[in-house]
């Protein structure tokens, strides 16, 4: 056994990159092996692997010093670009769903519970660097704190930057059990009206109505179009028993039966236009579509033709070069109405009604290869993350700070993924990566940053947790993760009429926990939470890495 071990310490751990890479990898595996534990539906995922960390760097392990900072800069930039490029597809439209009421609450919540992480300084009795860290792991977001700790770094104070990740370090399981108690307490406590709710979403929403409004008989469906400035896809009509497939130029007549998809919002405007809404519900998971007509199928066909990456559903004419219809188009998991000016990318799949033959030919003039899509595009990934940096370096001047500016390591590249997410394929950017892919890239990134970050603080953590400023920030945690969340879930419930579902989705994608939105999902039906989550949670990871910067370059001196 004593061979084996001086073996490996003569063959494996002398040369410090192999060591390196053992020593992370091996806190890894063990990390996330018990990161798997469940202890009543509570489990802490990767974040075991940053307490893995500080065991290990407590016990003494080490590595060489410039791995460690390599391997933790360049995890934490894979992690947070891939991070934004996975959410930048619905950054902008997180603007649209409700207005700016769900942007505007999560700006609330952050600023208040950045102005209570801010009280202990100003007051004296903790330094900037610990309330920092104290912020971070309150709202359990370390992009945010590797964006202070570089703002430390810039100024000459890195050593402010370890005070944060130690902070970081006690409070962050008080981030995330706190959030699940505050929605506990608002659910328990607030009675929510579930009709008072509007109906937000951009999805794609099919109602099929009776044409009974004299004022479009004798229309075709662009003119009547032309009568509501509601976006609405026609797919189908009924008419004497047989079904229709319709295109611009088809006469509506007294009696008909349309299929339209459109957002559940305009339903109600769609049906003063035609005149009156039936009963079925088209939603159903169970409906079998070809079972509607015997001369029409409903197929699902998948964007893979490079060619086609950013040009408008519109402009590939379907319906006159194959005689089908898009009824609607999915997203990751959004179904978006497949209006004419919608612009495709890759691996987005098309709903299309027609003759099997038309959906065979345009099957084939889409791609439908979903083989291809295995293959992962880096360029993307790699271009993009040089150009991340490239902006992550960019100084930025602000009034009353006398520092410029940067957003980073962790700004650069979230900004830049998001950017990339959203507008890439406007530039004809091959910007998909498979689900898996990106799980991938981001477990692994996160991981080993999670794993260096930890033991990086490991050798001052028990000295620090016996400090009796640990038990200040950890009451301090208590505070900033449950006070904001309860105020502004009352404000969301009561004062913009959100249900429970909805606000509590809002408050787990601004407080950046996942965990807590598992134990959303478990309590409540539907899909409302994981719509809401998604619609924050870009806008507020980039907020909260920008603010922690300003409070930086702002408050130390």
């Amino acid at each position: 056994m004593m061979n084996i071990i001086t073996w490996i310490e003569q063959q494996l751990l002398y040369l410090p990159a192999i060591k390196a890479v053992a020593v992370i990898c091996l806190l890894c595996a063990v990390g996330l092996t018990l990161g798997k534990v469940s202890i009543r539906g509570f489990r802490l995922g990767a974040t075991f692997v940053f307490f893995a960390g500080i065991l290990a760097g407590a016990l003494g392990i080490e590595i060489d010093h410039d791995m460690l900072l390599y391997a933790q800069n360049f995890g934490l930039i894979m992690f947070v670009y891939v991070l934004g490029l996975q959410v930048g597809p619905g950054f902008v439209s997180s603007f649209r769903n409700g207005g700016a009421k769900l942007p505007l609450l999560s700006l609330g919540v952050i600023a208040f519970g950045t102005l209570i992480s801010l009280m202990p300084f100003w007051a004296g009795s903790s330094p900037l660097g610990e309330m920092v860290g104290v912020l971070c792991g309150a709202t359990t977001n370390t992009p945010a704190l590797a964006a202070g700790q570089q703002g430390f770094a810039d100024l000459g104070h890195p050593n402010e930057g370890i005070s944060a990740a130690l902070s970081l370090a006690v409070t962050y399981p008080i981030g995330v059990v706190g959030v699940i108690l505050a929605l506990f307490l608002l659910r328990k406590f607030c009675r929510e009206d579930h009709a008072v709710e509007k109906a937000d979403s951009d999805e794609a929403f099919i109602a099929s109505f009776e044409v009974s409004n004299p004022a479009i008989f004798g229309k075709n469906l662009h003119d009547a179009s032309d009568l509501d400035e509601k976006a609405f896809v026609v797919s189908r009509v009924w008419r004497d028993g047989h079904v229709i497939l319709p295109n611009a130029e088809t006469i509506l007549q007294k009696g008909d039966r349309i299929m339209a998809i459109t957002r559940q919002r305009y339903v109600k405007s769609l049906t003063v236009l035609f005149g009156k809404l039936d009963d079925t519900d088209w939603m159903r998971q169970d409906i079998d579509w070809n079972a509607l007509d015997s001369n029409l199928v409903s197929e699902r066909v998948v964007v893979t033709k490079p060619s086609i990456n950013g040009k408008h559903l519109g402009s590939l004419n379907l319906r006159n070069r194959f005689g089908v219809n898009v009824s609607r188009v999915k997203r990751g998991d959004l179904q978006l109405v497949a209006t004419p000016d919608l612009i495709l990318r890759i691996g987005d799949r098309l709903n299309i009604v027609g003759e099997a033959e038309s959906c065979r030919h345009a099957a084939r003039a889409l791609g439908n290869s979903v083989q291809s899509l295995e293959e992962p595009n880096m360029f993307t990934i790699f271009v993009g993350v040089v150009m991340g940096l490239l902006l992550g370096y960019i100084p930025i001047a602000l009034p009353g700070i006398s520092t410029p500016l940067r957003l980073g390591m962790a700004g650069g590249p979230i900004v830049m993924g998001i950017l990339i997410g959203a507008y890439g394929p406007r530039l004809h950017m091959v910007t998909y990566v498979t689900t898996s892919a990106n799980r991938l890239i981001r477990s692994l990134g996160l991981s080993t940053y999670l794993a260096c970050l930890g033991l990086d603080a490991g050798p001052q953590f028990l000295e620090t947790v016996m400090r009796p400023a640990a038990l200040a920030w950890i009451g301090w945690a208590v505070v900033i993760a449950i006070v904001p969340v309860v105020i502004f879930g009352i404000i969301a419930m009561r004062t913009s009429r959100l249900s429970y579902a909805s606000a509590a989705g809002m408050l787990c994608g601004v407080m950046a926990n996942p965990i807590a939105l598992e134990y959303v999902n478990d309590s409540v039906p539907g899909d409302k939470a994981n719509v809401s989550y998604a619609a924050v949670y870009p806008l507020a990871m980039f907020v909260r890495v920008l603010i922690a910067q300003v409070i930086v370059m702002t408050f130390f001196q």
